[in-house]
């Protein structure tokens, strides 16, 4: 084998390993990723029952409640648009509550309830995920929140 071909078969494996290495990495990274819907993106999707998705939206009021099958609680999420049924075992974090935006991680069943993993409540408007932002803003549920601290102080009082 000449020294060529040697440089040419090294390069070939190297290559290889390479495009291996890459795939693995996407593979990985495919597997790890969790995909955010608005309560009306995901009604509209068809193939998402075997995934675990994140929904985001505000807790519909009045919807609070103790599922009657197996002691979880449910609640609806609603971007204005539509709201989706979901139930959830387990202590749901102190700043949730109707009204109050919300970001549920877990997976649609075939009977079209939301089976959540995970709660996370949001403080309020400003930590909203883009997507739950712009789809409130578009149903006309999104109210501004005048900002806090230094921002609402006056020129006057700030000298002082």
């Amino acid at each position: 084998m000449t020294r060529k071909q040697h440089r040419l078969l090294l390069i070939t494996f190297g290559m290889a390993a390479l495009g291996g290495a890459t795939a693995l990495v996407l593979t990985a990274f495919r597997s790890n990723l969790v995909f955010f819907y608005s309560p009306s993106e995901l009604k509209a999707q068809t193939a998402v029952f075997d995934r675990r998705v994140r929904i985001g939206g505000l807790v519909e009021t009045k919807s609070l409640a103790r599922d009657p099958d197996g002691g979880g609680i449910v609640f609806k999420v609603t971007d204005g648009q539509s709201d989706l049924t979901v139930v959830y075992h387990g202590i749901l974090p102190d700043l949730f509550r109707p009204g109050q935006g919300v970001v549920v991680e877990g997976r649609l069943r075939p009977n079209g309830v939301f089976a959540a993993a995970n709660v996370l409540a949001k403080h309020d408007e400003r930590y909203m995920p883009r997507e739950v932002v712009e789809t409130l803003k578009k149903t006309g549920h999104w109210r501004e929140v005048e900002p806090a601290g230094d921002a609402a102080i006056s020129p006057a009082a700030a000298r002082r």
